[in-house]
């Protein structure tokens, strides 16, 4: 009689069957319904991001307090902040958050923490790379950017102090990253909340002086800003060392890891040159701007603040998915982590394009915040008319981005923010050798951020998420 397993029925002491064992608990980001679960994730971050649209209201409302010369002076400046920021949160932040996502979908905590501890090393690195930079170089570039004069100078007090403590956003966005990267939404977003708050009151305090506090202008504003983050880098830090958050930094013993460093930079170090791209194109565009004046350039720079505060949204619906479709990559389910893909890329581009259309029709609503100057007022009524309306694609390229960190597949929406940086490059030096007014450099801005959209969805409809199927080894005959 051959032998046949059989398998055991555990029983109780008196050999009575046990019950069987409780189902695996499941993970919400893996197995929950998309839409619900890419809401719930987001909403924070809306709430959050609705203050930061706060904080750039309230400032570029005392900035305008301080004259027509400080507001262009931060049309200057505003492109070399964004670049910090949107590398530091959304480029590098993005990064960590998928590897950390990956790992812990593959079920390797362990793998998890270590990568926290090699993420914090590189925002120390890239944080002294952009002071030293900035602090070096930042007066020559906003120089070439069109600064004259006293917009200049104002311009280069604010980066003085921004970047001379540009490690602190570094570090705090990659705290974030790590928190994002386990799926915690809600501290990282309250801690925007707190930080906004922060900022409001300090940099209107420190920017335009109260009671025995003098001026300090656009200085103050900077100073203002680097407290009110180092208020969320102390709570983030006590939060995550002390055992409280999903993953802790193996800092004590720890072995650098050149593997580790790849998986965050692979998806990180790509995806940088996405908001680089678009800083340079918002540059070049702000060059050919300054040549129409003061008034052109103050006046975008109140509309590309609209679109730095609607883009928010979409950021916060697009770094919802970076967990989402990175957990589902590590659980090997590809499908899903498409779906999420375009739920998101749908929910963004209704939700921002809008907001944007109706700012579009009635204008005033957003530019009687920030002055009372005709010629700025009609350069920027002109300016929103125009470009707000593509601004949803703007919100489905932000999606696509996220997406493809979560994946480990960035480089399609890069390459789209390259094919824009060449349009607007290309467009706006037909436009300087035909006479164009400013209102013909609007429509190519408006041009370009559809073609970005577009393009941002064919790449990732053409890129593999999912691993390359290994080929068939070939079968051998039988030995006769």
């Amino acid at each position: 009689m051959s032998d046949i397993g059989v398998a055991e029925i555990p029983v109780d002491e008196e050999e009575r069957p046990l019950p069987p064992p409780p189902p695996p608990a499941k993970n919400a980001l893996v197995d929950g319904p998309i839409l619900r679960t890419l809401l719930w994730l987001a909403w924070p971050n809306v709430i959050a991001l609705t203050a930061g649209t706060c904080v750039v209201i309230a400032e570029t409302s005392y900035i305008g307090r301080l004259g027509v010369e400080s507001l262009a002076a931060m049309a200057l400046v505003f492109p070399c902040v964004i670049l910090t920021m949107t590398m530091s949160g959304g480029a590098m932040g993005g990064g960590v958050a998928s590897a950390i996502a990956r790992a812990l979908g593959a079920g390797d905590t362990e793998r998890a923490s270590v990568l926290a501890a090699h993420a914090l090393l590189i925002g120390l690195c890239f944080g002294l790379v952009f002071m030293l930079g900035m602090l070096i170089f930042g007066p020559k570039l906003l120089e070439l950017l069109g600064g004259r004069g006293n917009v200049l100078a104002q311009a280069i007090g604010y980066t003085q102090i921004f970047f001379g403590g540009a490690v602190v956003p570094w570090l705090m966005n990659t705290m974030a990253g790590i928190l994002r990267g386990t799926g915690n939404m809600k501290l990282p977003s309250l801690l925007m909340l707190i930080s906004a708050g922060c900022q409001i009151i300090l940099g209107g305090t420190l920017g335009l002086g109260l009671g025995p506090i003098p001026q300090f202008g656009m200085r103050g504003v900077a100073a203002g800003s680097l407290i009110a983050y180092l208020v969320s880098i102390s709570v983030m830090t006590w939060y995550l060392f002390s055992g409280r958050a999903r993953v802790v930094p193996k800092i004590v013993g720890l072995r650098i890891r050149w593997a580790m460093f790849i998986d965050i930079l692979k998806v990180g170090a790509i995806a940088c040159f996405s908001p680089l791209q678009s800083v340079l194109t918002i540059s070049i565009f702000t060059y050919m701007l300054a040549s129409f004046g003061t008034e052109i350039l103050a006046g975008y720079g109140i509309g590309a603040r609209l679109e730095f505060m609607l883009t928010s949204i979409a950021f916060a619906v697009g770094i919802a998915t970076v967990p989402m479709v990175g957990m589902a990559i590590g659980a090997k389910r590809i499908a899903r982590a498409r779906r999420i893909c375009w739920i998101a890329g749908g929910v963004a581009f209704v939700g921002v394009g809008a907001l944007a259309t109706l700012i579009a029709i009635f204008p005033d609503i957003w530019v009687n915040l920030f002055t009372d100057n005709a010629g700025v007022r009609a350069a920027s009524r002109q300016y929103l008319s125009t470009a707000a309306p593509m601004y949803a694609f703007l919100g489905l390229a932000t999606t696509c981005y996220f997406s493809s960190q979560g994946a480990a597949k960035v480089l399609g929406p890069v390459l789209a923010q390259t094919a824009r940086l060449v349009f607007i490059g290309i467009g706006g030096w037909w436009l300087s050798t035909h006479n164009a007014t400013a209102t013909d450099y609007f429509m190519l801005t408006a041009a370009s951020m559809m073609l970005l959209g577009l393009l941002s969805c064919v790449s990732v409809i053409l890129t593999r998420w999912g691993p390359k199927h290994a080929p068939l080894a070939k079968a051998r005959p039988a030995l006769s």
